[in-house]
């Protein structure tokens, strides 16, 4: 039993090498993704605000702003900040085009930062779209989600590396701190992939699971959500401009009791009838998302239509719901995004120990053969 599993291992981890590895580098970085963009993007990302008693511009003054400044393009979503120092980022569709663009925006001074670029332009926005569909998608009119289904394959072999990695070395426990560095160097090298991988365990299973439920949801919006043939090109808005976008950040603050708006959701396709607000709320669970509560409302009346409260979901909505900051380790502030970064860089060091391990067992019965060949020919 331990030998065949073991054997399954080798064929998952070989089969899984070049993705995993590209996932657990990018991956490692985006853990820190916006620390990076405040170094490359300084003027664009990041504010000054942090210790000036300013307030953000009424959300009616910034929607109508960001309209008339970009006359050409619609909103199609904004992520808020309002900490003094992350700029706020709207996403916007060209007139002409279902093609998505980001800009940044200053929303205490009502001003924006930067011009739109295109989603994947900005250095850590590739590494994102890298890191999620391996710049596979769109390559082939017959599989356009190329990069999203071998993600999602890579995950669930990632799972089941991590799981068979644990039931073969079962014992695990006994070499938590033990390691021969002065033993011959194919020992040396099961050692450190043993030890690397005892460490990394519970990350890297966290990491393989919460990634198999994002990949897999990522493909089923994409390809049954949106199978319209002809994409839907944005000319003009379709939510209704003149509401009262302030009034309904008040109304979502009264239907869910602490809501804090982080995201706003506009419809860009003719199905999409509302406009959701986004937000975090307090809670006992320190995996909650910043996306645990949403209210919708009519994108043309203004009407409530709809509210969601993760602390009165299920267990399974709260599990779920836990996924997000599971992936990225942001939930324990710059402690467990450390330990998220360099945990998950941890497949580079497995993947390639695990391959010179396999390569000597490979050459070791390689050379049994010869040897047992010419043995037979002296006899």
């Amino acid at each position: 039993m331990r030998k065949t599993l073991f054997k399954w291992h080798s064929a998952m981890a070989l089969i899984a090498l070049l993705p995993l590895v590209i996932m657990s580098i990018t991956g490692s970085m985006l853990v820190f993704k916006f620390e990076i963009d405040s170094v490359l993007l300084p003027e664009q990302a990041t504010l000054s605000y942090q210790d000036r008693d300013v307030q953000r511009k009424t959300m009616n003054e910034l929607v109508h702003y960001v309209a008339n400044v970009h006359p050409n393009y619609e909103i199609g979503s904004w992520e808020i900040f309002d900490d003094g120092y992350e700029a706020d980022r709207v996403y916007l569709l060209k007139h002409g085009t279902n093609t998505w663009f980001k800009t940044y925006l200053d929303p205490y001074a009502g001003e924006m930062l930067s011009t739109p670029v295109g989603i994947h332009s900005d250095f850590t926005d590739f590494i994102l779209h890298l890191h999620y569909t391996l710049l596979l998608d769109d390559i082939s009119e017959t599989f356009p989600h190329m990069g999203v289904v071998i993600g999602l394959v890579v995950a669930i072999l990632f799972t089941l590396l991590g799981i068979s990695g644990l039931i073969i070395y079962r014992r695990f426990w006994r070499r938590f701190f033990s390691f021969r560095r002065s033993a011959p160097r194919l020992i040396v090298m099961s050692e450190l992939h043993k030890l690397i991988g005892i460490w990394s365990a519970p990350v890297l299973l966290a990491l393989g699971i919460t990634g198999v439920y994002f990949n897999a949801v990522e493909y089923y919006h994409e390809a049954f959500e949106h199978q319209e043939e002809v994409p839907h090109v944005v000319n003009q808005a379709m939510f209704n401009r003149a509401l009262d976008f302030d009034a309904m950040m008040q109304q979502s603050h009264q239907v869910v009791d602490g809501l804090k708006p982080t995201y706003w959701l506009f419809p860009f396709e003719p199905e999409q009838k509302n406009i959701t607000i986004f937000g975090s709320v307090n809670d006992a669970n320190p995996f909650i998302s910043n996306y645990a509560a949403t209210v919708s409302f009519d994108a043309q009346s203004g009407e409530q239509t709809f509210a969601y409260d993760i602390r009165t979901a299920s267990m399974l909505d709260r599990l779920v719901d836990s996924f997000r900051k599971l992936h990225f380790g942001h939930f324990a502030g710059l402690p467990s995004k450390i330990i998220w970064c360099i945990m998950g860089a941890a497949p580079v060091l497995l993947g390639f120990s695990g391959l010179y391990l396999w390569w000597q067992r490979k050459r070791k019965r390689r050379q049994s053969k010869v040897n047992r060949r010419v043995a037979g020919l002296i006899r």
